[in-house]
């Protein structure tokens, strides 16, 4: 089944409902290595103000998506991570799928020919949706980190844009 949700521009208003679908990210140990979700300011600085997106259903925020810089380097100007999180009430009703979606248009809208992620490799759901978008497995870390002292390993998945021109 498939959600009908409006998806539209993160705002700074949004913050508090993000963190809640973030922090539900982060207990399930599935999503990331934070442990605790930071401050606006911090998030702020660290993702993209232009690729930034809420998933709106019943005049509530259900997911959210943005990009954030793999490097600070020029070089690297076209080449983003991105992160996608979906409240726990509503998973498996392809918001995750719509707002990647649209996440990848707004990342080609503002040039970027390389988006990466990194997933845990028991995340098989999130590995089948970047799949199905696109993203192909380029890597595999094996024990990078633990979370709550278990370690975890991580598929590395890349989707290069075929709009964006890459010797522009």
């Amino acid at each position: 089944m498939t959600l009908k949700i409006f998806i539209r521009q993160m705002q700074a208003s949004d913050w508090q409902f993000v963190a809640l679908i973030y922090k539900e990210g982060i207990k399930t140990s599935l999503a990331t290595f934070e442990t605790e979700v930071p401050t606006w300011g911090k998030w702020d600085e660290t993702h993209i103000k232009k690729c930034r997106l809420v998933a709106v259903f019943d005049n509530k925020i259900v997911g959210w998506a943005a990009l954030s810089k793999v490097s600070e380097r020029a070089v690297y100007k076209g080449v983003a991570e991105i992160s996608v999180y979906v409240t726990k009430n509503i998973r498996g009703k392809k918001v995750g799928k719509q707002l990647l979606q649209n996440l990848i248009h707004e990342s080609e809208k503002n040039n970027f020919w390389t988006l990466q992620a990194s997933i845990f490799s028991e995340n098989t759901i999130s590995i089948s949706l970047h799949k199905n978008l696109g993203f192909r497995e380029i890597g595999y870390r094996e024990r990078i980190a633990k979370i709550n002292d278990v370690w975890k390993d991580n598929i590395l998945m890349e989707r290069r844009s075929k709009i964006i021109e890459i010797n522009n």
